[in-house]
Order: C-alpha cells, then structure tokens, then sequence
C-alpha cells in the first residue's frame, strides 16, 4: 500500500517481474517457469504441472528445454509413460534454482518495498520512518 488510508494513494500499489534472460541466445527463467518447477516437485508430473498453470504440454515442455539451454542446467528428468502416465522429477539443479530465485524474490521485495514508500512519502510529502 502506498499511503495510510484517506490518503490518495492508498489503492495504488508497485507491481514488478523479474526474470533471467541471455543476452545473445534464447532463454528465459520467470516466474512462470519458477512457479510451472515448483508444480513439477509437488506432482511428480510435467503434464499436470502444465494444466494446473494453464498452459499447454508442449509450452510448458518447451519453456523448460529453452531454459535448460540458457542455463545449461539439467532442470527435470522424465520418464515416458506407461499404462499409469510418466513421470517428471526436479533434478538437484532445478530445485536449487527454485531456491535462489525465491530468495532473489525475497531481497528484491525488501529493498523495493523500502524504495516505495520512500517514493510515495515524498509525494504524500510525509516523513515517516523508512523501518516496516
């Protein structure tokens, strides 16, 4: 939030992304691809992964082999399927990758929450304690 309430700009908010991208290949890591892993881990399957996300199979899929290239990490292990359906597996790498991305995450939060309300208490022209 960016004011106390009654203030005028207590309904607006900062909203940012952050991603990894190379420079001069394809690739990317978001949170969209952080978020489609951590689906990975919780069921075992790329597939269910891809729907719970509301992406397609082959997106999904693709996404992760881009990724892997840019990376040139290992993300997932599959298994093809049988009667019972693959299986799709974090590799070490993929999930140390989820763990520096969220951390990445949680400092970027602190310091842009710091920097925000710096910015809305000079327009608000408040000097309030930047500690919260």
């Amino acid at each position: 939030m960016a004011g106390s309430k009654g203030s005028k700009y207590f309904n607006i908010f900062l909203d940012y992304q952050v991603w990894l991208k190379a420079q001069n290949r394809e690739g990317r890591v978001d949170d969209q691809l952080i978020e489609l892993l951590k689906e990975i881990g919780l069921h075992g399957s790329l597939k269910k992964a891809a729907i719970k996300k509301g992406l397609s199979y082959r997106k999904a899929w693709g996404d992760i082999k881009e990724a892997e290239e840019f990376l040139e990490l290992s993300l997932i292990v599959s298994t093809r399927g049988g009667k019972d359906g693959g299986l799709s597996l974090l590799t070490e790498d993929g999930r140390e990758l989820i763990a520096a991305f969220d951390e990445l995450h949680y400092q970027f939060d602190q310091a842009i929450h710091r920097i925000t309300r710096q910015f809305f208490n000079k327009l608000n022209k408040k000097d309030l304690p930047e500690t919260e």
